[in-house]
């Protein structure tokens, strides 16, 4: 007869399920309060009262704020693909098509995916800290008091502030980027000017441009409902801002590249 002290063997498999089970479950938990607290925030954009406001401070916040590491990001990314481009192909005497190579991956792939990443560390990690700081000081929980729904007036603003600007910023790196990489193929390497500008203006599509700026709306959207998400739900003091803030940035980067591939694959029309 089994001693009734000694634990069955269902009950000495249940830690081996839940060290299994918990990561699971815990991401489940996270997306779905993303997708609760996103939708309220897009059923608030087109309620009134419409926080023009706030929607302004959120762009400049966002937009404005993010330029200079943009741009400084942009530029020596630009710089240092010609570099390896044209030592790359000069071995096989194609260095002409520099010009072209580094557009098409500038405008689809480095710039909406470089930006939103340095909006994510920059922006995204300031929302989720400025949020949990007013959790846990119990701010947000003022404005429920005063009959203001904080979603509205915090988070909406946001959220429409990082689609609309993230897609500028893209922009604006492409064409800084455009330009270090001018600067080192043509002025140091030695690459013809006419050849590196026409090549570009043969092969860069719109479309090009139309793929690199949907995918930037769409990582500015997934930037600001994490980031929001996370620090709106903080809790445990200066501790739980703190790794609200960390998860707010390392989700945004995970969901930026995976949505990356997703996007790229549909707008390309490859199949899986």
């Amino acid at each position: 007869m089994a001693d009734p002290a000694e634990p069955s063997d269902a009950e000495a498999k249940r830690p081996w399920l839940s060290v299994v089970t918990q990561p699971l479950i815990s991401v489940l938990e996270m997306v779905g309060s993303v997708l609760a607290l996103t939708g309220e925030s897009l059923v608030w954009l087109i309620r009134p009262p419409y926080r023009i406001g706030q929607l302004l401070l959120a762009m400049e916040f966002i937009g404005v704020g993010s330029v200079f590491i943009v741009a400084l990001t942009g530029v020596f990314s630009g710089m240092v693909l010609a570099l390896q481009t044209t030592y790359s192909l000069r071995d096989f005497g194609a260095e002409g098509v520099v010009g072209q190579v580094v557009a098409v991956s500038l405008t689809r792939e480095i710039a909406p995916v470089f930006a939103a990443l340095m909006v994510a560390a920059r922006a995204g990690s300031a929302m989720a800290a400025e949020l949990g700081n007013m959790r846990i000081t119990e701010q947000i929980d003022a404005l429920v008091t005063m009959a203001v729904s904080p979603v509205q007036y915090l988070l909406s603003p946001r959220l429409l502030a990082a689609v609309l600007t993230v897609p500028l910023l893209c922009v604006l790196y492409s064409c800084v980027g455009m330009a270090g990489a001018w600067l080192v193929a043509v002025r140091w390497l030695g690459v013809d000017p006419g050849i590196f500008i026409s090549n570009i203006e043969r092969h860069l599509l719109p479309s090009d441009f139309f793929m690199g700026i949907i995918k930037a709306a769409v990582f500015g959207f997934l930037i600001a409902a994490i980031s929001c998400t996370r620090g709106y739900s903080a809790s445990g003091g200066a501790r739980g801002v703190g790794e609200a803030t960390t998860q707010a940035v390392v989700h945004s980067a995970v969901s930026i590249l995976i949505a990356n591939y997703l996007l790229t694959t549909l707008l390309l029309g490859n199949p899986g």
